[in-house]
């Protein structure tokens, strides 16, 4: 038999929820940064080399990123070249798949969507998921500001601040702090992501296409160029793929 005490039931902690918009737009962007990140992988395939100034080509020489298969004494390879500095990346980059059956180009098949070479179907998603992403992020930014979100978890402030230090010590040791309030890195996390990481990944987006630049034609000015706004489009997805960790 189960001996009753008469003392009400032990509660757990009390688990504050994000807010419906929070949650919703959330789960928005989970889909559309995945095919965002892999149909932008298959554009790259059709060029996977990344140049800072206005034009690129055979003529020039200022690439700062290219992948590309090679032949040498032993076969073809695959070659990733980074600011002058060349590695042999066969299997991964320039060259994978299969010895029977190669695939020579940038990034494997594993991670493009299409997994094979299609560049319209690439391009035709990227743009449908990219202005689903814009729109899920303004209402997000309008939700969140209403709600306070915004001026609560996401500004940094003086305390944030002075503490980062000391956060940055507790995560590297693995001591982590459940609290409703944001720590200093997680706030300077979110901060770097939602207001510097994705407004250049969607202003450099569309200094690369040639309707918007004949609208504002002051993007190219801005960024420097088509080819440079294409590296910086690469490096701040690559920067968002490396911080999102830390803003969990």
């Amino acid at each position: 038999m189960t001996e009753t005490t008469g003392l009400p039931p032990t509660r757990g902690p009390l688990v504050y929820r994000q807010s419906i918009w929070t949650r919703v737009t959330h789960w928005v962007w989970v889909v559309c940064l995945f095919f965002l990140l892999l149909t932008g992988l298959q554009i790259f395939n059709a060029h996977p080399a990344l140049y800072v100034g206005q034009q690129s080509g055979f003529e020039f020489d200022n690439a700062v990123l290219r992948m590309a298969p090679v032949n040498t004494p032993d076969g073809p390879r695959g070659q990733t070249t980074i600011f002058g500095q060349t590695f042999d990346t066969t299997g991964v980059f320039g060259m994978s798949g299969t010895a029977d059956k190669p695939a020579y180009q940038g990034f494997p098949g594993a991670v493009t969507i299409p997994s094979f070479r299609d560049l319209a179907t690439g391009r035709v998603l990227h743009f449908f998921f990219g202005w689903i992403f814009v729109a899920a992020l303004f209402i997000w930014f309008l939700a969140s500001f209403i709600n306070g979100h915004l001026r609560r978890d996401i500004i940094p402030r003086g305390g944030d601040v002075t503490g980062l230090g000391r956060d940055v010590v507790d995560h590297a040791r693995f001591r982590f702090h459940h609290r409703r309030v944001y720590s200093p890195l997680q706030k300077l996390s979110y901060f770097t992501v939602f207001f510097i990481l994705f407004p250049l990944i969607i202003l450099t987006g569309l200094t690369m296409s040639p309707g918007m630049n004949a609208s504002w034609p002051w993007l190219l000015d801005v960024f420097g160029g088509r080819q440079t706004a294409r590296t910086i489009h690469f490096g701040s997805w690559s920067s968002w793929c490396c911080s999102s960790s830390s803003t969990c």
